[in-house]
């Protein structure tokens, strides 16, 4: 299995409803590392997994409109525990639909799986892994 993996990052507020999320109830704040990887089968014809700068231009896509703000806020989360394992499976779902929709260019079409790896500290981290 091949794989190619791309980085970027977002700093967002929110908070949780529940004791089980103790201090983290009240509004707070989170910068994530966020790890996307692609895998296939085998490499395409030009050796490639899929086109990195059009991974991570999908990848800044996805994040660009969660970077700097209140996730409390936004409509799409409302309801919601913006947990990091939440927002793992929500950027795949969106890294997911790049990847069917073309977006990610040739090669695209090839992506069995998906990873998605949220950072929210140097010693925690959680992700979401699916198939394509």
């Amino acid at each position: 299995m091949f794989a190619v993996e791309v980085r970027d990052h977002i700093m967002i507020a929110h908070s949780f409803k529940g004791e089980l999320f103790g201090p983290a109830q009240k509004l707070h704040g989170a910068t994530f590392v966020v790890d996307v990887a692609f895998f296939r089968e085998e490499i395409t014809a030009d050796g490639v997994v899929v086109d990195i700068g059009r991974a991570h231009d999908a990848l800044k896509a996805t994040l660009g409109p969660l970077n700097y703000q209140n996730l409390d806020e936004l409509p799409q989360f409302a309801g919601k525990q913006t947990t990091t394992e939440y927002l793992s499976k929500y950027i795949f779902d969106a890294m997911a639909d790049a990847a069917r929709s073309g977006a990610l260019g040739p090669g695209g079409e090839g992506i069995v799986k998906i990873r998605v790896n949220l950072h929210e500290s140097h010693v925690a981290r959680a992700w979401y892994e699916g198939a394509v």
